[in-house]
């Protein structure tokens, strides 16, 4: 290939000829123009809806396709039913607009996928989430936050391809000049077109700006530069590359077509790949998805990539013969693989929750990771920075969830400002938390639409890694960096974290937070649910037990009508638990135990509710509407979860307790 013009690109100007869908508040607005064909014209009066999750356009089981199918089932998730199978593709339209936050959540690439193949050529929201929309880049679906531009597609103008590509970093306005990422880098690799040289010189750094400028690669051979800054566009290599039974097939399809059927991956003993998010589908997927021959499909996801980490000499995290997966990819990045310093790269949004250890980690699409197998590097605009200095010393009945929950309901993040921001949390107040409790900071980053979390490691970090890893001190110490005294921030925050009581985040959105006290009533629940990747480590089994020793020691038990599950997220942690004498306490309680998988957080396991009149309190990380099944899901810290199994309805662990010790007095 010897010259760009072999490779297509994209015409300078775009002609946008069929409808534009509105989707609003108002979902009979959305049925007036799906059902009956009714056009809506433009007013910028009219309230769109907001936070639209990849939950809501690509269900769970919608994602057991990875091919042109998932154009039949675009939206089908939306909230209140507003919009069922076939009707947008069979609509006739070019164009879709929304409100805030479109494409929060998972970083799934089948719902811009489903978006293209239903014949979307235009996303424009008010804000577009970090992942979803670097996926609409990769795969050619373009995407504006420019309003103006609906009125001029709506007269039928030609709209240059530079109004999609205005303020983009030079890599990103490549690839959308190229119509996705394949064609980029294979124009790229060809030696075709080339990033820009980075110029930034010498300047003081964050954290994530120093592991950034150790891993930007430069050209073959040559790894690192001085200095970067926000907006720097570059391609860094990654150290740790990982995907789940949910995406492989998908990149590996994508692999192959773009690179051929023999294509390998390059330096896999970097590659990790795990069968952790399907594993009791078959104990929850619903008899109409049975009918529709899901749960085979589902099935083959996990043969299929076992069979692609065999053939590419990937460690393969599978099933555990006693039952369940042997880890959920994020406990066990954690756990077993990742180091300070690094980057991590993972087709999953929480893979954030790596930086917990100093690490650069963050979720990235099925396109992203395909062409990462073989170049092992990975696009990059230097993010943004927020710090958040935790001062003071947390209640001993508040939780780092608390404290996310607390973060995540600020003006700065319902007004989207952390969308694509790293979020730095540092102060003395982490000094005394464990691994797992700062976990929790940096897995829910990603609910405030950030690009990841990340601490700077430190003593904790030390001998947590050299523990659970038995490696090295020294060797783990390479990796330690420090953000510089005079590091820039797009904005710094003070927590004090004395001040904080009990969250919950109502349904809907992680960042509903409100303290417990502020219910306006009693939140009677169905099922309380301790789990997940951010609520079934092993402090939080800690939290679990702590509650129910002392309800066992009252003589009581899970609440008639409730149904309580826990969930451990790693077979460590379920060994751990089993050696503390936890799991006869679960039992005792009345618990139902579950072994490791992702399970109730993507409506994929026991603990997901069956009905839309269902309430479940969560450890859970978001709450999206559908997420976890049609119900109404409150997320909350893990002694409330255990409380409220105790209590019937949702409840502050001090109140719990207070009103135990008058149920003895007056006994």
């Amino acid at each position: 290939m010897n010259s760009v013009e072999k490779i297509s690109k994209r015409p300078d100007r775009i002609k946008f000829t069929r409808r534009t869908l509105y989707l609003t508040d108002d979902t009979s607005l959305i049925r007036r123009q799906l059902a009956d064909g009714e056009n809506l014209t433009f007013n910028p009066d009219r309230s769109l809806m907001n936070n639209i999750s990849t939950d809501e356009i690509t269900p769970g089981w919608v994602c057991f396709y990875y091919d042109e199918t998932l154009g039949h089932y675009v939206y089908v998730g939306m909230r209140e039913e507003a919009v069922k199978k076939d009707e947008v593709k069979n609509g006739g339209f070019s164009v879709v607009v929304s409100g805030l936050s479109k494409g929060c959540g998972s970083s799934r690439e089948t719902a811009p996928y489903a978006e293209k193949w239903a014949g979307i050529e235009l996303v424009i929201a008010k804000t577009i989430e970090k992942i979803y929309g670097q996926n609409a880049q990769n795969i050619g679906l373009l995407t504006s936050t420019d309003f103006g531009l609906i009125e001029r597609i709506n007269r039928g103008e030609e709209i240059p391809l530079e109004e999609f590509t205005h303020g983009l970093d030079p890599i990103s306005k490549a690839i959308v000049e190229y119509g996705g990422l394949f064609n980029y880098n294979k124009a790229r690799l060809a030696g075709e077109i080339a990033p820009p040289a980075l110029e930034t010189k010498k300047r003081p750094m964050n954290l994530v700006e120093k592991i950034i400028a150790r891993h930007a690669f430069v050209c073959a051979g040559e790894i690192g530069v001085e200095a970067v800054k926000p907006g720097d566009a570059l391609f860094a290599v990654a150290d740790v590359r990982f995907s789940h039974e949910y995406v492989t097939p998908m990149a590996e399809s994508l692999f192959k077509q773009s690179l051929g059927k023999d294509a390998k991956v390059t330096q896999p003993e970097s590659v990790f790949a795990f069968r952790d998010h399907l594993t009791f589908l078959g104990r929850v997927m619903p008899q109409k998805h049975r009918e529709m021959g899901l749960l085979e499909r589902a099935d083959g996801l996990a043969v299929t990539q076992e069979r692609f980490s065999n053939e590419q000499h990937i460690k393969h995290y599978g099933e555990n013969p006693a039952g369940g997966s042997e880890a959920i990819c994020h406990n066990a990045v954690v756990e077993d693989i990742a180091l300070p310093g690094q980057i991590v790269i993972g087709t999953d949004s929480h893979t954030c929750m790596a930086g917990v250890l100093g690490c650069f980690a963050f979720g990235v699409g099925s396109t992203d990771m395909a062409n990462a197998w073989f170049t092992k590097d990975i696009r990059i605009k230097v993010p943004e920075t927020a710090r958040f200095n935790l001062r003071g010393q947390k209640p001993s009945d508040v939780t780092a969830k608390d404290v996310m929950l607390f973060i995540l309901a600020t003006d700065y993040m319902k007004e989207g400002k952390g969308i694509g921001q790293v979020l730095e949390f540092a102060g003395e107040g982490l000094s005394n938390w464990s691994i797992d409790e700062r976990a929790t900071l940096t897995n829910m980053a990603v609910e405030a639409g950030g690009t990841t979390g990340i601490i700077e490691p430190d003593d904790v970090t030390l001998e947590y890694v050299t523990r659970m890893r038995g490696l090295d001190a020294e060797t783990v110490r390479e990796g330690f960096l420090r953000s510089d005294e005079d590091a820039e921030y797009a904005a710094v925050f003070e927590i004090n974290l004395d001040e904080i009581r009990p969250m919950v985040a109502t349904p809907g959105d992680p960042r509903n937070g409100i303290n417990i006290s502020e219910l306006t009533e009693e939140v009677r629940i169905d099922t309380a649910y301790g789990g997940s990747c951010t609520g079934g480590k092993m402090a939080d089994m800690d939290m679990y037990a702590a509650v129910l020793k002392s309800a066992l020691e009252q003589g009581k038990r899970v609440a008639p009508g409730v149904h309580f599950y826990l969930q451990f997220g790693s077979q460590k942690i379920k060994q751990y638990a089993r050696e503390r004498g936890y799991i006869e306490i679960f039992e005792r309680v009345g618990a139902e135990l579950i072994d490791p998988s992702c399970g109730a957080c993507i409506n994929a396991g026991p603990g997901a509710s069956k009905t839309a009149e269902q309430v479940t309190v969560s450890a859970q990380n978001r709450n999206f509407p559908g997420r976890s099944g049609p119900g109404k899901v409150y997320l909350a810290s893990p002694y409330v979860v255990a409380a409220s199994a105790i209590a019937g309805h949702i409840i502050a662990p001090a109140e719990f307790l207070r009103d135990m010790e008058a149920e003895l007095v007056g006994a």
